[in-house]
């Protein structure tokens, strides 16, 4: 990392190869979807401009994720508004399908992706960072600019919606 600030554009690429395919996944997860690859394209630009505001001591990764994060926001914006607008134009009421479970084949994990997916956006990127990518808790809450104390809540309250699901999806094993 320390190369990688001092302008060392090959420690920076060994950065990139590291850590892309946590960040495609991450942003898959929190609902980029099929626009994961752009999402991480930019994310890891922003990173490269950042890397003057890197703090010495941190971890890579959750600083990386955070941007991650960031720009998966980015994308639901954007998509909310060109949805509406083409809403607007079309003078017809679509909905769109993101229930697509991707390359995921097992009907139980398709089950359990939908479920996440169903949740509230601050719920499913709680549960995303600590239980689909494996973060820790101070991870999560740095990836997602949080306090630790809102992650342990939120992450509470989001495994109690998620519960009746879940036990939906066992009994249809």
């Amino acid at each position: 990392m320390a190369r990688a600030i001092a302008g060392d554009q090959a420690a920076y690429g060994e950065l990139v190869v590291r850590y892309t395919a946590l960040a495609h996944r991450t942003a898959y997860l929190l609902g980029a979807g099929a626009d994961a690859g752009d999402v991480v394209q930019e994310a890891f630009v922003k990173a490269y401009r950042k890397l003057g505001t890197f703090k010495e001591g941190l971890d890579f990764k959750p600083w990386l994720l955070k941007i991650v994060a960031n720009e998966t926001k980015n994308l639901h914006r954007g998509r909310r508004r060109r949805n509406l607008m083409e809403l607007k134009l079309a003078a017809v009421t679509e909905t769109v399908d993101h229930d697509d479970p991707g390359t995921l084949v097992d009907d139980s994990r398709a089950k359990l992706l939908k479920a996440v997916q169903s949740l509230p956006e601050h719920d499913r990127q709680v549960v995303t960072c600590r239980y689909l990518l494996d973060l820790s808790e101070a991870e999560t809450a740095q990836t997602l600019n949080l306090a630790k104390g809102t992650v342990k809540s939120r992450l509470s309250r989001a495994l109690a919606k998620l519960r009746p699901m879940l036990e939906e999806v066992a009994h249809d094993r």
